[in-house]
């Protein structure tokens, strides 16, 4: 069995800032890490190859640095890493990732075919977990997200039995392989990584390939070129304002309580003709 995990390199968002002038993400001001969705689902990976056999590749696309979330993807569990790295990506949004990492995918699947490409939920510094559906989409096999537990894979059928979350509860869906999942924290727990793998990610070289490695690419759908959308503005949200202290006699907070709520009232009884 062939797993490709999907992952990406983020900036910390505990710690990072964003620049009042550029309204941008200051990315120096925290250090870059592997994006803990994607974290999950190495480990998810790692899981299903020990019950299951086979082989974990790991994919990015990023700047040289990014090596250093493959090698830790390594350390989690995976045994191969693929990275994507070229001037020609630069400023991608999530139909121009999701092209590129399509190309990177089909590109593996010529060496050895994959059966399984799990993405996280996703990223921490975009939000939009779009690259997931959009790669299954280029790919034109079938997507599951918001997985939280694989309940089953029947390797002889080629199927899968998946346990996703929806916002009133869960549902059980059985997808043919290959499929892309999408998988939420809650799937599993991040072991403690064991000294061989440490050892063998601290050595280890991925693979690294330019747009000119990848087959029939149509570099009008790569970076900034490729897209439609700009992000316009930035900003941090405002801090949540503190709670109002009530003083005086019970007398005296009772009638400042009515006095907030009838403010309330007035506020939601407002009518406006557009």
């Amino acid at each position: 069995m062939h797993i490709v995990v999907c992952v990406k390199q983020v900036p910390d968002t505990k710690i990072i800032k964003i620049n009042p002038k550029t309204n941008t993400l200051d990315r120096r001001s925290a250090p870059a890490i592997l994006n803990p969705y994607d974290a999950h689902a190495v480990q998810e990976a790692a899981k299903l190859k020990g019950m299951l056999g086979g082989e974990i590749s790991v994919l990015s696309m990023g700047p040289p640095q990014a090596v250093e979330i493959i090698k830790k993807s390594v350390e989690i569990g995976a045994d191969k890493g693929y990275l994507i790295s070229d001037r020609a990506f630069a400023g991608a949004d999530t139909l121009a990732t999701s092209y590129a990492l399509s190309k990177a995918l089909e590109k593996i699947s010529s060496e050895k075919p994959i059966d399984l490409i799990i993405c996280g939920k996703h990223a921490i510094d975009g939000d939009t977990g779009q690259v997931g559906p959009g790669i299954a989409r280029r790919l034109d096999i079938p997507p599951v997200t918001n997985v939280i537990e694989v309940v089953e894979v029947n390797q002889a059928e080629k199927t899968i039995l998946l346990k996703r979350k929806l916002s009133n509860g869960y549902e059980l869906i059985q997808a043919n392989m290959p499929c892309l999942l999408t998988v939420e924290k809650e799937i599993n727990e991040i072991e403690y990584s064991p000294l061989p793998n440490m050892i063998r990610a601290a050595r280890y070289s991925p693979v690294v390939w330019s747009v000119s490695d990848l087959d029939h690419v149509d570099k009008l759908q790569l970076g900034l070129k490729g897209s439609p959308t700009i992000v316009g503005k930035m900003f941090s949200p405002p801090k949540p304002e503190g709670g109002k202290k009530l003083e005086g006699t019970p007398e005296k907070q009772v009638e400042q309580i009515i006095e907030i709520l009838m403010e309330r009232k007035e506020l939601f009884d407002t009518k406006i003709n557009v």
